[in-house]
């Protein structure tokens, strides 16, 4: 029988909507129920795609006595990281500040006040390396509630008070400047593998955020430190098994230092991130590489994740059906010598083998390999070849049991995919590319908003909202989706909508002291009002909302929106020395800040004319762009500004100072270079 997961619609709850477990969601509802029964309550959280959640799953929410012995002495709550975000990020911290590490899935029993006191990941169904099993656990914490619980509810009393108190001050913040940008650089400098591409060693994280960074930093110095470490990572990252060579697109990240063999899950947010520093690559080097991840990691976006209503799924399972009844990590993706030669023939396989090293002893486990191209020189000299046998691996590949796929849509990471896919198809003039940010686009307005485009939801399902609020990432990426959309399109439905969210960031996000949380002030109240601006997997909303701030004051010049985003990155200021690899976005909007940023506007030419083609590829870190009619009122960046001579012109501002206007697209470029 179903339980009351069957009413939701995060796919990832819906997973678990058969368990014998009586789950609940995380509702007052569940917390009513634990006291009125007088139980603590059990909230584990993970994801769609995570495969040690699958695993816990299989293994303990799945068994029927583990299952009895979680419904007579908790009540048990179900959690979508991806879809509160919130939540998750209250309690891993106290995860992480009680165990010293974190990660999905994340076991924590709570008081029916949802104060926490015991913690945890995943736990075996036997105990095994020292951990206990998950049934042990139980049984712990159910003994020590029922004779203990003075002594629970004083623990759980006391973690809730600490992380209550835990809030960032910033008295009197400074924007980072070049100083702390050179302090940033000499710290990554000093984590890069030389040999290896990227930072620190496994498992290894693609770091696009940094990689944007330093793409900034190359492009306001000329350093060709930081340059070569963009270089060097995204080359690295493009030969090995972290990229999908058949179909394009990024795994989540590389067990081993040499990104050889990846945890296969794909998400969205990593490809839309990457997607746009290689088109960014492309545009500071040339480099054909850089043109063809860009593009392949785009039509992975739109064909892979695409949904039916415009937008973009969240991810693609690690797992898939290995062919022999069951599940394995990696199945979809990994190749033998025998299953080459079963698709391309002897003669064609062993050239395979050799470019995309597939080996007997394999790369993965039980003698598969991933597909790489580790050797610069490759053996098949023939482009035409090369791609033909990729072309027939990757129509073969169709054929097998695909990854379970995610399909709720989260705002935050569909306004990343809006920003990658805009500048990608402008990069290389693929209008369809374009076309699908604005299909994405108008699902969040349509779909997303409310209360006239000021407030945000955090998912919707095949086109239905759900019923969690937007949390901060959601406002800051939307509004950088918008305001790259318009950059591309000059259509100034996004320059308007960017503009209403970011209102509402001030309103609802913004402290007295211009700290930012990552919730609003008229959100769900938790044990803690969540606040972090250092960047993960994505952008922080902090750092998100900063640029978005900074990008939306440049095109308005209102100083309040600049004035917000300077007070929010003297937290950047802080972190630039010691933690880098922690703050990329931050350091990235810090090298627009120093560098103005530039603010070009194109009157009187159609979007994709010659200057604005030439605006949108100059790389200025973090330029404004507005292309429209001569005067238009309702763009304050174009208002007043003319043709020259009866010829379409740009006018370049930058640091509250103009220069002339000037009408060739090569002058345009020089004076974005200076």
């Amino acid at each position: 029988m179903a339980n009351r997961l069957a009413e939701e619609t995060s796919p990832y709850l819906l997973q678990h909507a058969e368990n014998p477990v009586d789950w609940w969601p995380w509702k007052e509802g569940a917390f009513e129920e634990a006291r009125r029964r007088g139980v603590p309550v059990l909230l584990s959280v993970g994801y769609a795609s995570c495969h040690w959640c699958h695993v816990m799953a299989h293994e303990s929410f799945e068994d029927e006595a583990t299952a009895r012995l979680m419904n007579e002495n908790f009540i048990s709550v179900k959690v979508d990281r991806e879809e509160r975000p919130d939540v998750d990020a209250v309690y891993m911290e106290a995860v992480q500040a009680a165990t010293g590490q974190g990660g999905w899935p994340m076991t924590v029993f709570l008081t029916p006040d949802a104060e926490p006191f015991y913690f945890g990941t995943y736990f075996p169904p036997e105990p095994r390396h020292g951990m206990p099993s998950f049934r042990q656990i139980l049984e712990g914490v159910r003994t020590a509630w029922q004779d203990r619980r003075d002594e629970v509810a004083d623990v759980a009393s006391r973690i809730s008070a600490d992380l209550a108190q835990r809030s960032i001050q910033l008295a009197a913040p400074q924007t980072p400047g070049a100083e702390e940008m050179g302090a940033a650089l000499l710290g990554l400098t000093k984590d890069f593998d030389a040999r290896r591409g990227g930072f620190g060693g496994a498992p290894k994280f693609p770091p696009s955020m940094v990689l944007e960074f330093l793409l900034r930093h190359h492009a306001r110095t000329g350093s060709q430190g930081a340059l070569q470490m963009v270089e060097a990572t995204c080359e690295a990252m493009a030969r090995g098994g972290i990229y999908d060579q058949l179909g394009g697109g990024f795994a989540r990240y590389s067990v081993d230092s040499e990104w050889v063999v990846p945890h296969f899950e794909k998400m969205l947010y990593d490809n839309a991130l990457l997607c746009r520093v290689y088109a960014h690559l492309w545009r500071s080097t040339g480099a054909e590489r850089a043109r063809r991840v860009a593009l392949e990691t785009a039509d992975f976006l739109v064909r892979e994740l695409g949904t039916a209503e415009g937008g973009f799924a969240s991810a693609l399972d690690a797992d898939s059906d290995d062919g022999h009844g069951g599940h394995a990590e990696g199945a979809y993706y990994v190749w033998t010598p025998a299953q080459l030669a079963e698709v391309l023939g002897e003669a064609d396989a062993e050239l395979a083998a050799e470019c995309f090293h597939v080996t007997e002893e394999g790369t993965f486990e039980g003698g598969a390999s991933v597909l790489q191209l580790p050797d610069r020189a490759s053996p098949l000299m023939d482009a035409a070849r090369f791609e033909s046998l990729r072309r027939r691996l990757f129509e073969a590949r169709a054929a097998r049991p695909r990854p379970e796929r995610d399909d709720k849509v989260v705002t935050a990471w569909n306004g990343l995919a809006v920003a990658a896919l805009a500048e990608t198809g402008a990069c290389f003039e693929r209008p369809d590319l374009v076309e699908a940010a604005v299909g994405a686009a108008r699902l969040l307005a349509d779909v997303h908003t409310f209360d006239q485009g000021r407030r945000l939801v955090r998912t919707s399902r095949d086109g239905v909202p759900g019923g969690s609020s937007g949390v901060l990432e959601d406002y800051g990426d939307t509004a950088e989706g918008y305001l790259t959309l318009y950059a591309v399109t000059g259509e100034t439905e996004w320059l308007q909508r960017a503009g209403t969210l970011l209102d509402t960031v001030l309103e609802r996000f913004t402290g007295e002291d211009g700290t930012l949380y990552d919730t609003a002030d008229d959100a769900e109240q938790l044990i803690r009002r969540p606040q972090d601006p250092t960047d993960n997997a994505v952008p922080s909303g902090w750092n998100a909302a900063a640029g978005a701030l900074l990008s939306y004051g440049a095109y308005t010049g209102e100083h309040r929106y600049r004035e917000a985003a300077e007070q929010a990155l003297g937290v950047v200021r802080e972190l630039a020395s010691r933690a880098p690899r922690f703050i990329g976005w931050g350091l990235a909007v810090g090298e627009a800040l120093l560098d103005g940023p530039r603010e070009v506007a194109v009157v009187g030419e159609e979007r994709f004319g010659p200057l604005h083609r030439a605006a949108l590829l100059a790389g200025a870190p973090g330029a404004v762009v507005a292309v429209g009619a001569p005067g238009t009122s309702d763009v304050p960046l174009l208002r007043d500004r003319g043709l020259v001579d009866g010829r379409p012109a740009a006018y370049v501002c930058r640091g509250f100072v103009c220069t002339a206007p000037v009408t060739e697209p090569e002058a345009l470029e020089a004076t974005l270079r200076g």
